[in-house]
């Protein structure tokens, strides 16, 4: 083999040990990185050179950071000294105790915003699945004794009573009581009412409606007012309770009449007693009875302020006043300057300052409310059938047997006109409105004539506004709501003569 072959064949060891040691000595750590070379090996811990120390930058940084803290720990103390020690307890409260590091409370702070926006995250995650079903809290601890069903008496109230189905109902558990409660309100509104029912849906209506609240609720303005007449059609009538239920009389009723102020009515009758009703339209329970001994009514009626209870008899001169607030009943046997052998008929004036009789002969009667003292008479011709007071209590209006009608002044007890009621033969009856508008005059044919109260002082042969004959018999009753829309008319000579003239 020739001798240049021999040396490429062969090359020389003694090079590649001399290489070997010294890459040995200083291994090449990029060349471990270099692609296409086996991943290099990591040096053992005992040949790992030790962490290099903090340079002097890095100890000056930490140097100012604890000379800044200290700063601002001085600042604070000096702070605090200045604060009252109910402003230094509240911030403990609210803050929590972060004297030693105020960074303390910023990493609470926020801490508890990472925290929320996790729970809002996680919120509108499970919002879907939150919506189904209602939380329900569990009790902290049950009492033996509200697991006992509690029994409530029936039989003893006179409100629970009426509940009642049979007799073995004298008591009924709370469960069963609030739902024959619940029965009771149901039948009473026939019906649920629209506001309890919760699974009713809304509808394209309801959203238009809930559009137009927002809207007016966005404006400001005088949105409410009273509407000067009733809306044409039908009045819905509902049939309720009678009113004297509790305390039914087989004796003819005389007088009925609403408190003034209150949800009360109060019912006369020949039997001798008076008795006043709570009304609710349900059970109409009776608050208390007034009984008269040998006091046949023949007429009751409340005083304008609601306190006083006046009652006349068909055979008596006596007049008995019931005190409600002192529950004292104050006989008046005589008034002085007074020469009636009877009182019957009588009239209270709005302002409750008077109080008119009906005497015989003609003769009208006016005395003061309060003491019960006569104050002057004025007298018609003919016989008094019926006697009423203005709006305002400045005059009165008397209809007499005649059928003319005389209209009075209370401070003078002058006469201030005279006119005949048209086509009336004989009075029955005489009502003014609270507006002081008109005057509704009725008679023993049936008819009922309505007239101006401007015409009636004024005009000698006034001419009615409206007549009513829906009557046939007398007309013994009369009178017109407070808004002056209705005007009721009865007849006590027929059953149900009763009208509602709008």
């Amino acid at each position: 083999m020739p001798p240049e072959r021999r040396s490429r064949a062969r090359p020389d060891r003694s090079a590649g040990a001399r290489l070997d040691r010294k890459s040995r000595k200083k291994p090449d750590r990029r060349a471990a990185a270099g692609p296409g070379g086996p991943p290099r090996k990591a040096a053992p811990s005992s040949q790992r050179k030790p962490p290099a120390r903090p340079s002097a930058a890095a100890a000056a940084i930490a140097v100012a950071a604890e000379e800044e803290r200290r700063l601002r720990q001085r600042n604070r103390l000096a702070l605090e000294e200045d604060k009252p020690a109910v402003e230094r307890c509240l911030e403990e409260l609210v803050f929590g105790d972060v004297e030693d590091d105020e960074d303390a409370l910023l990493r609470r702070l926020q801490g508890s915003r990472v925290q929320a926006q996790e729970d809002s995250d996680d919120s509108e995650a499970e919002k879907e699945p939150k919506d189904n079903f209602l939380f329900q809290k569990k009790p902290v601890w049950v009492d033996e004794e509200d697991e006992d069903d509690e029994m409530v008496d029936m039989m003893n109230n006179r409100f629970r009573k009426d509940m009642m189905k049979n007799t073995g109902e004298s008591q009924l558990s709370k469960d069963k009581l609030q739902k024959r409660l619940k029965e009771e309100f149901q039948h009473a509104m026939g019906g649920v009412p629209a506001w309890a029912e919760t699974n009713k849906q809304k509808t394209s209506l309801d959203d238009e409606s809930e559009e137009d609240e927002d809207d007016l609720l966005q404006r400001t303005g005088n949105f409410i007012s009273t509407s000067t007449s009733l809306p044409k059609g039908i009045l819905k009538i509902k049939n309720c309770q009678h009113a004297n239920a509790e305390r039914p009389t087989t004796a003819r009723i005389s007088s009925v009449q609403f408190h003034p102020r209150a949800q009360v009515v109060m019912v006369a009758a020949l039997d001798n007693a008076v008795s006043l009703f709570q009304v609710d339209g349900r059970t109409n329970p009776k608050i208390q009875s007034i009984y008269l001994e040998k006091f046949p009514i023949y007429k009751a009626c409340f005083s304008a302020n609601g306190e006083e209870v006046l009652a006349t008899s068909i055979h008596s001169k006596v007049l008995y006043v019931y005190d409600m607030l002192a529950g004292k009943l104050i006989p008046v046997h005589q008034v002085r300057g007074l020469k009636e052998k009877l009182v019957r008929s009588f009239e209270v004036s709005p302002d409750g300052s008077f109080l008119l009789i009906n005497g015989v002969a003609g003769y009208l009667h006016l005395l003061s409310m309060k003491t019960k003292e006569l104050i002057g008479s004025m007298k018609i011709n003919g016989r008094v059938a019926a006697s009423t007071f203005s709006s305002d209590s400045k005059k009165v209006y008397a209809s007499s047997g005649d059928g003319e009608v005389y209209v009075w002044d209370v401070n003078s007890r002058k006469c201030l006109n005279r006119f005949v009621d048209e086509g009336s033969l004989y009075g029955l009856s005489i009502a003014t409105s609270r507006n002081g508008q008109y005057v509704a005059c009725g008679s023993n044919c049936g008819v009922v004539n309505i007239y101006n109260q401007d015409s009636c002082l004024q005009e000698t042969n006034p001419k009615p506004v409206k007549a009513i004959m829906n009557l046939v018999t007398g007309v013994t009753s009369l009178t017109f709501n407070p808004t002056t829309e209705i005007l009721a008319i009865a007849s006590e000579e027929m059953k149900e003569a009763v009208r509602l003239v709008i």
